[in-house]
Formats: C-alpha cells, structure tokens, sequence
C-alpha cells in the first residue's frame, strides 16, 4: 500500500492572487484544502507606533499608506477620533465634501476589487476597464491635493481647501493629436463639481457594461456561486463587517445605523445578499458603487448652492488664511506653533468608526494632553476577514483560494499597519 499524505503548498508571498505580500500555507489533499493558514508581517511597518512619535496633524499622511485603495476614507475616521477629542465643530460645507469623497474613495476601492478579482479568475478586460475609470478619480485627487494616490486632504477639523474652480486639462503631445485632446478636455472646461458630475452621469453606463461582462457570465458564476457560503450567523460570530456581511444577508452599514456627518440626510439604499457566497458579495459591491453615485450627486447639488468655510475657524487647530498671516503677527505666531509643535488634545480616549469600503474600520486613540497621541490601535476590517480565510477554504479546490482571497478584498498595508 502506498503512503497517502497531505501536502502542504506556499501561495504567496508574491503570488499575483494573494493582493499584496501574504503568504497562504495550505494544506492539501489531492487539490482539496485541508486547512489555510495565513501568514502576515511581511509588510509590517509599524504604523500605529510611528503616529505615536508625530503631532496629531502629522500621521494624517501615514492612514493614506494603510489601505491603498480607499485613501480618504482611512483619513476621515482619523480625522472624526481627533475631533471628538477636541470637541469642536466641522462646517457643514466641509462634511459634504467629506462625504463626497469617501463615496469616491468607495468607487475607486470596488473599482479595483472587481477588476483585480475578475483578473484573477481569467477576466482579463474587466481590469482594463476599471482601472480606465479609475483615471478620472484620480484626476479628481490631484486637482483638490496636489496628489494622485496620498491625498492627505482630510484635517482635523473640515478639508485642507475649497474645491478649485477648474480642472487640469490635457495637453497635445506626439501621442494625442489636437481633435483627440478636445475631446478629452470636453468635460474639463467648468469646474471640479461639473468635472464630477460629468464623470457620474457616464459612470452608470460603465456599471452596465462590467455587469455585461460578468454578471450572466457561465465561467464567472461557476467560479464564484456556491464559493466561500458563510450563514448571516456566522458572518456576525467572525466579525465580519461591510459587503463580507451584507453579502450573508444582514443589513448592517454604519452610514444607516451609526450616521457620520450628514448621511443621515442623503437618500440612498443598503444592497444585501441572499446567499453568503463569492458571487453575492461581487453583486453587492456592484449595487454599492450605483448607490454612491446617487449619493455624489446629492453632495453635488448642495455643494453647488452652499458656499462656505471648510475647516474650522479655531487657529489653534487649523492654520489661519495666508493673507491674514501676512498682515497680523498673532495669526502669524498661530501658524508657526501650528506646524512646528502641532495642537494639544485633552487627556481622554475615544474610538471612532465609520462604514469603510472594505467594511468597519476604527480608530482608538488615547490622548495624555500633549500634541502627539499616547496610543493609536487601528482596526482594520481586511485583518479580520482574513483570518476567516481557514473557514472559508476548507473543503474548497486549490484554484477556489484565487476566488476566495478576492471576495475577502484584503490590502497588506491594512492588514499587517
């Protein structure tokens, strides 16, 4: 008789399927999991404990770096824990603008997750696709920050400025001929809101043409229907958060329950799964992005109607305007304390969440009165999905792992911080 034993196999650290450097040992019998253990730390940067070492206005840059797909978001909760410390107010203008932008941060997030998962399955254009939407967005980003990916546009107290009232505009080169230029400059002649908008009212038809590609799609539903079921019971005993969770069937999302800023007042739905499986979760996140562009296009029409402050008129948190700062020697001492000690935060503790693409993402900091925080724990929701990713493997063939690690949509910079 021959010895029959499992085998164990090493998917990752760079394999193009595990989204960043995890390394996924698996146990095998035959091509069936036995058992998936992940195996992280490979990206360890120690995040929580540099924040610890800068002012609270400097490791706003450090949460652009932790998931790398939905920046602003990661910021936004930063910023809501900074200011329940403080205790101050943001401008309505500027939670608006938050708002806007963390629905854009959502579209850019899910915009990855389909097209990389699709890629990763063997849909080669759907990457194409979305990341060819994803431009625009980060056009966006650069126009209100000065850069693509690591915006740092969120403050502690409203937004760094206004948005501008133009757009950058393409220029002729050897490549783009002067007719092809003009066309893609067509939408960028107003201001940001109008490139927005523009960009918004094409981006429903690109949501019909991905469901094209895949949603009927035979090979794609027999890669992902039926892959990786979890219970709505057993979604809420691992903690799952997000799509993770409203793809089991429970229709928790903190901009219903726990309302930040002004969601409270926007008109939107919460898309839910019936079945808990791969498939679900990627229709989830279809209807996800369809409801942040009713979202963005409320934010739109009360932007263009409300002019106003964006960050708070407190100098001892935000900088005063330049041409104050030229003109009185107390805005002037204001700037120069700001930015070369920071501000000091009452003594106290706080936890503050907010419903992140990838699903709850929270920010616990304590604060001991001085200008950089005594602790900072992040909780990130792709740590915690990925630690289900043993259950949701088990009994799963080996080319059912590539499936799996896209549905959990994990970000190592997230994961191991």
């Amino acid at each position: 008789m021959s010895e029959i034993r499992n085998y164990t196999l090493n998917f990752g650290p760079q394999h193009p399927a595990a989204h960043g450097v995890l390394r996924l040992v698996l146990e095998l019998d035959g091509e069936v999991v036995e058992r998936a253990d992940p195996h992280i730390g490979l990206l360890h940067r120690g995040t929580e404990k540099l924040m610890e070492t800068r002012t609270w206005l400097q490791s706003v840059p450090y949460l652009d770096r932790l998931d790398y797909m939905a920046m602003m978001c990661n910021e936004h909760v930063y910023c809501l824990a900074v200011e329940k410390l403080l205790g101050i107010e943001v401008p309505e203008r500027a939670q608006y603008i938050r708002v806007m932008f963390d629905e854009i941060s959502r579209v850019l997030n899910h915009l990855v997750l389909i097209g990389s998962h699709a890629f990763d399955i063997g849909a080669m254009t759907m990457i194409l696709y979305t990341f060819r939407e994803r431009e625009d967005l980060f056009d966006v980003y650069e126009a209100v920050s000065g850069a693509r990916m690591h915006p740092a546009y969120y403050r502690p107290g409203g937004v760094y400025r206004d948005l501008p009232d133009s757009m950058p505009k393409y220029k002729p080169s050897r490549f783009k001929n002067e007719s092809r230029i003009n066309e893609l400059n067509a939408a960028r002649e107003g201001s940001m809101l109008d490139f927005i908008e523009d960009f918004f009212d094409r981006f429903p038809k690109y949501c019909d043409d991905y469901e094209t590609l895949l949603t009927e799609n035979r090979i794609w539903k027999q890669r992902t229907v039926g892959i990786g079921v979890v219970s709505p019971e057993r979604a809420l005993a691992l903690g799952f958060t997000g799509p993770m969770l409203r793809g089991s069937g429970v229709a928790w999302d903190l901009r219903r329950k726990q309302p930040y800023e002004v969601y409270d007042r926007l008109d939107f739905d919460i898309p839910i799964g019936r079945n808990g499986d791969c498939y679900d979760r990627y229709l989830c996140r279809m209807e996800e992005m369809r409801q942040s562009t009713r979202i963005v296009r409320q934010c739109i029409e009360w932007l263009r109607r409300n002019p106003g402050p964006v960050i708070t008129d407190n100098h001892k948190i935000a900088p005063p305007k330049r041409e104050t700062i030229k003109s009185d020697m107390e805005e002037l001492i204001h700037h120069f304390k700001l930015f070369s000690e920071g501000f000091h935060v009452p003594e106290g503790e706080v936890y503050a969440t907010i419903e992140h693409p990838k699903g709850e993402f929270g920010v616990y900091a304590i604060s001991d009165g001085a200008n950089k925080p005594y602790r900072i724990r992040l909780r990130s929701a792709g740590f915690i999905h990925l630690a289900a990713m043993d259950e949701l493997a088990r009994g799963h063939m080996i080319a059912d792992v590539v499936a799996l690690m896209g549905t959990v949509d994990v970000v190592f910079g997230d994961v191991d911080r």
